[in-house]
């Protein structure tokens, strides 16, 4: 990845909260509680999986910096979501949570030196992962699950319009 394509992908990592937010308004809040089907996640449960996930991206994230070599743990989401009563958890607080988390990592990588990219970590399920394809995997997290929710509302439309 050139330094170009990198500083393209950390300001686009930077506005996710912003991007997410400004998603959110368009979709009443009255259908965020709506699964397309039960192995599908409603809108609550994407906002609470987000939170959890950028949790998980910014131990990571320091992990490359400070520990480069070492191992980073998966997780189950899908068991996560059930397990932790996605549905039972406040949004307002997984908002402000992945808001201060995505902030203070941005503000991180933004003054790493360049060598740092080329760090990796042993993923336990992805396996040897570098700092560039963190970036990847969490510049394109959002926008991922923006367009689900998109298609969550859609769902919601076509059901209520029966």
């Amino acid at each position: 990845m050139t330094q170009e394509e990198r500083n393209e992908k950390i300001e686009s990592y930077g506005n996710a909260y912003k991007n997410l937010i400004a998603a959110l308004n368009e979709l009443p809040k009255e259908m965020w509680q709506f699964k397309p089907s039960p192995a599908e996640w409603s809108i609550h449960e994407i906002i609470i999986h987000i939170a959890d996930s950028e949790t998980n991206s910014y131990i990571r994230c320091r992990r490359f910096i400070a520990e480069p070599g070492t191992m980073v743990m998966g997780y189950n989401q899908d068991l996560w979501a059930s397990e932790l009563n996605y549905h039972d958890q406040n949004i307002e607080d997984a908002l402000e949570l992945f808001r201060l988390l995505r902030l203070t990592t941005y503000k991180l990588i933004k003054s790493i030196p360049l060598q740092t990219w080329a760090n990796i970590v042993e993923h336990s399920e992805s396996g040897i992962i570098t700092m560039n394809d963190w970036l990847n995997i969490y510049e394109r997290h959002i926008p991922i699950h923006i367009a689900q929710m998109n298609r969550n509302f859609e769902n919601w439309k076509k059901q209520k319009a029966q």
